[in-house]
């Protein structure tokens, strides 16, 4: 079950969206390193625009893949046009494998 995530918003300077959408693929094999990251999302929104969704079964996961992804944000900034906006989230509702089917009421 996840309970908490984090929405990353990013927006690539011109020309540089492809090789943004690269270096996020690349973070990938990182990312299955990570066991407490239960999904991991990056997708592109525009040329230049993208965003970055992953959710955690608690708050420790979280903090976990926040300190080792910073050197990852850290590495894109000479493709970015502003900071990243970084969003932490609480999950409503999700469907994930391995969740059981929610009861109904």
């Amino acid at each position: 079950m996840v309970r908490v995530g984090v929405l990353v918003r990013v927006e690539a300077k011109p020309g540089k969206g492809d090789e943004l959408a690269a270096r996020m693929r690349g973070s990938l094999p990182a990312i299955y390193e990570e066991p407490g990251t239960t999904a991991w999302f990056a997708v592109r929104l525009s040329d230049t625009s993208f965003a970055v969704c992953d959710v955690f079964p608690d708050e420790a996961a979280r903090e976990a893949h926040m300190r080792a992804g910073r050197a990852r944000l850290d590495a894109l900034a000479d493709l970015l046009a502003s900071p990243p906006n970084v969003a932490f989230t609480d999950v409503v509702a999700a469907k994930v494998p391995g969740d059981p089917l929610p009861a109904r009421s």
